[in-house]
């Protein structure tokens, strides 16, 4: 007679938290016994560090050094997500993306940055900013770090557009419903990192607690 199998330890059996009141991204820094400069390009930079592990050994570890970057989820009043088609060198494709760009400088105000880029690749401005996400891009090998707004109430800005250079010369726009986006995400055609982590998150907070449970655009820090 075959017995009735044993039934998995718990998490807490595990030793595993429960809890999600600390599940808060927390600042530390391991020892750097060396780090030496091994690419400078127009952008960023690449760092080769040899971090003193817990162990006490020392591991190689590669820094792409990147200024920041931010994204705008433009949405309007029928739910709709305002995308742009872009060339991407490195990656061979055009993309469906959400405007976006690197901060200008150090110390830059995300706000700001959104703002300029919202205005360069869409020609548009917008009274309504939330903080939608904050994420590091690739956390094991670069420190790029985003911020993912939402606006609303967006109209066309004053003047005449500026004309795009390079892959922004032939910049594609298109209103797209957001579930559309969401599903292309899900079904792998969308590939953009900030549209596939903006589109499901916008969705979510949607279909929950409402735009107005976002941090303000103007207070974020």
């Amino acid at each position: 007679m075959i017995g009735r199998p044993e039934a998995a330890p718990s998490a807490t059996e595990r030793g595993e938290s429960t809890s999600t009141g600390d599940l808060v991204d927390t600042p530390e820094t391991w020892p750097v016994r060396r780090s030496v400069i091994a690419f400078r390009g127009g952008v960023v930079r690449m760092r080769v560090d040899h971090v003193e592990m817990p162990d006490g050994e020392l591991a190689v570890r590669d820094v792409l050094v990147h200024p920041g970057a931010v994204g705008v989820m433009v949405l309007d009043d029928a739910d709709r997500l305002l995308v742009i088609r872009q060339y991407r060198h490195p990656v061979g494709r055009r993309l469906w993306e959400i405007p976006a760009g690197l901060l200008d400088r150090p110390g830059e105000p995300r706000l700001a940055a959104a703002q300029r880029e919202l205005a360069e690749e869409a020609h548009r401005v917008a009274s309504d900013w939330r903080v939608l996400v904050d994420a590091y891009t690739s956390p094991g090998m670069s420190d790029e770090a985003v911020r993912i707004f939402v606006a609303r109430d967006a109209g066309p800005a004053p003047g005449d557009p500026t004309p795009g250079r390079h892959e922004e010369f032939d910049l594609e726009l298109r209103w797209v419903p957001l579930a559309d986006v969401v599903r292309g995400v899900l079904r792998g055609d969308l590939h953009n990192p900030l549209l596939v982590m903006g589109a499901p998150a916008l969705q979510t907070v949607l279909a929950g607690p409402g735009l107005d449970g976002l941090r303000s655009g103007c207070t974020a820090g």
